[in-house]
């Protein structure tokens, strides 16, 4: 896992005074902030230019309010959310996890609430990342599985190899030319559509 001690986070809060004792409260705490959005719209634009390990954010925002800003983060960049608010209403917690909200704390906030928020948010993010590496991960195997099996059914047409044979024929291929052995199956893949084209469809006769 990842150190939560030292985060790089973006502060987003329209009220000057607010947006400065936080900013000294994390930056005791040892993180860094690197920027302040004191607007919704500037908050997601910040957080594509900076990209923050975790947002800091209000609710009240002028231009975009905070989890409209928050859904758009997470939906065009994948970085969490803290809501920090004087408001928490069931509504308002109900939308805050629809947005991608990954920890929600009440103002004012004590140094020990803020840092177990940030914590907990960026284990959560660790998780869901994970998951969805896990998913890409699982995607590729399946298509490479595919192109394989497609390449080891050619060579056992054109060459009269045995399954265990075309298999072998190819690992062998990707070990001397130092490639995956889902490229070299895209190769032969290739390699045969050229040399065997599908034969073209004539036009259809019109039906009678």
């Amino acid at each position: 896992m990842s150190d939560t001690s030292s985060l790089r986070l973006l502060v987003a809060e329209d009220e000057p005074t607010v947006a400065a004792a936080v900013s000294d409260e994390l930056t005791q705490m040892g993180h860094r902030v690197v920027g302040l959005a004191v607007t919704g719209a500037e908050a997601v634009a910040l957080a594509r230019d900076l990209r923050p390990e975790i947002v800091l954010m209000d609710i009240k925002m002028p231009d975009m309010d905070g989890l409209t800003a928050a859904a758009r983060i997470w939906a065009d960049d994948r970085i969490p959310t803290v809501i920090l608010s004087a408001y928490a209403t069931a509504d308002l917690v109900a939308a805050a996890e629809e947005a991608g909200v990954f920890a929600y704390l009440l103002k004012p906030a004590a140094g020990d609430q803020i840092r177990a928020a940030l914590d907990i948010a960026y284990r959560r993010y660790e998780d869901v990342a994970g998951l969805r590496r896990e998913v890409a991960d699982l995607r590729v195997a399946l298509e490479s599985r595919k192109l394989i099996e497609r390449a080891k059914g050619i060579l056992m047409d054109r060459l009269r190899l045995s399954e265990s044979e075309a298999y072998r024929r190819l690992q062998k291929q990707a070990r001397d030319q130092n490639r995956k052995l889902a490229d070299v199956s895209a190769a032969v893949i290739s390699a045969d559509q050229t040399m065997f084209p599908a034969p073209a469809k004539g036009p259809t006769s019109p039906k009678r």
